[in-house]
């Protein structure tokens, strides 16, 4: 006999009962697999992968369990029950018992044979806070023709500041994301030579001088917030297409280079997305000026995954931005002529076919998420000249026309979001 015993939930908020006197509580479980006790309880962190956990093969009515979602992920990696021979709310182990919304917790009670373990509480906590939003961004560096590294703040309305002097390396074909929640990071490009320093930007937007690379040197490569608080640099090209990655934790330390995953490319985009830290990274150039829509996923662990058939008209030298909260949108670029089509990416990732293009059509444009919920097109080139121009995108992910452009003209420039103070 088999079947499916899901969420039983008794209430949408509340507290877990109080426990029976001298329940231990043992240290956070990270396992794939455990094995509880009576008379114990235990906070269970999904972060990185789910659980299946093996209740006591012998149990005396009265018997207390609590089991605690640590993390707020069990909606993305699940807890399974294994009951280890006894029954569970009347039916016996052969039923999958599986709890997978976010904020649980169980408090378990054997009640003897005939209905075995059954939840006196199975609730999800209602206080579910809220991540503090990012409110500002930067552009930074580019090309004039010139290297530069001058900077243009961006208000939490989407106001574009003029120039700020440059502060580290002039270069071009860098990366820029978000870390800590409230700071950013440039990172790698060419000067014309490669490089893989990176430059930390404060919460209140200023850019601090080189600090020295780690990982490999590369041009064209891309960089995403993940896991709500971190970065990965991934892809590029050192002469030829790559696709290792850099980690950056949230105090902007760059880890060294992570094997690659998916198609090597460069001159791709990359967002995060999802409202636990996903990323995506996209479309791009596989070599010799040969154009792809493909994808690949991030986990918010940082893992990436394989390449997901493209969606869209393959394109390089592209933009993306987070909006809406949990989304991204993929715009502008070269596909064998300039371009100002967007594909807008969905809370689990996935993209959608074209959208007729906003603004004026141009490649090596930045962008980035401001204001909380909205993002910014800004900059690129609309071949023979070179644009300041912006477009503000919506937090439902509609592009609008042209904003007469600040500060100096560039395109292969990069973008972040920073501060949580509007």
């Amino acid at each position: 006999m088999s079947g499916l015993v899901k969420d039983n939930i008794f209430g949408s908020s509340g507290l877990v009962v109080e426990a029976a006197g001298g329940l231990s509580w043992q240290p956070v479980v990270t396992a794939s697999t455990v094995t509880v006790s009576a008379a114990k309880g235990y906070f269970i962190n999904t972060t990185s992968n789910a659980c299946t956990i093996t209740l006591p093969s012998v149990a005396t009515a009265g018997d207390q369990i609590i089991l605690v979602d640590y993390a707020r992920t069990w909606g993305t990696n699940a807890i399974t029950i294994d009951s280890n021979g006894l029954n569970f709310q009347g039916s016996d182990d052969t039923y999958i018992v599986d709890y997978d919304t976010a904020g649980q917790a169980l408090n378990l009670v054997y009640s003897g044979a005939t209905v075995g373990w059954t939840p006196s509480s199975d609730i999800v906590n209602a206080l579910e806070p809220a991540a503090p939003v990012t409110q500002k961004a930067i552009f930074g560096y580019g090309y004039t023709p010139t290297y530069m590294s001058i900077t243009n703040l961006v208000s939490s309305s989407g106001v574009v500041a003029t120039d700020t002097t440059g502060v580290g390396t002039a270069r071009t074909d860098l990366a820029a994301a978000s870390y800590g929640g409230d700071k950013a990071i440039f990172g790698y490009g060419r000067t014309p030579s490669l490089v893989s320093m990176t430059n930390l930007v404060s919460n209140s937007g200023v850019v601090a001088t080189d600090v020295t690379g780690v990982g490999t040197a590369r041009w064209g490569l891309e960089a995403t917030s993940y896991g709500l608080d971190k970065v990965i640099f991934g892809y590029g090209n050192t002469g030829s297409n790559v696709s290792m990655t850099n980690l950056v934790n949230n105090s902007g330390v760059v880890a060294a280079d992570v094997s690659g995953v998916g198609t090597a490319r460069h001159a791709l985009s990359a967002a995060g997305y999802g409202s636990t830290g996903q990323a995506i990274f996209g479309y791009g150039d596989v070599g010799t000026g040969s154009n792809t829509s493909i994808t690949n996923l991030v986990s918010n662990s940082g893992v990436v995954a394989t390449d997901t058939t493209g969606v869209g008209t393959a394109r390089r030298y592209l933009a993306c931005a987070a909006y809406g909260g949990d989304k991204a949108i993929f715009g502008y670029g070269w596909s064998g002529a300039i371009t100002n089509i967007t594909n807008l990416v969905s809370n689990s990732g996935v993209v959608s076919s074209d959208v007729t293009g906003v603004g004026t059509s141009r490649y090596a444009p930045a962008a980035t998420n401001y204001g909380g919920d909205k993002a910014i097109f800004g900059y690129g080139s609309n071949y023979p000249s070179i644009t300041n121009i912006t477009n503000l995108v919506s937090n439902s992910g509609v592009v609008s026309s042209d904003v007469t452009g600040v500060g100096t003209a560039r395109y292969n420039l990069e973008a972040a979001g920073f501060s949580y103070t509007a």
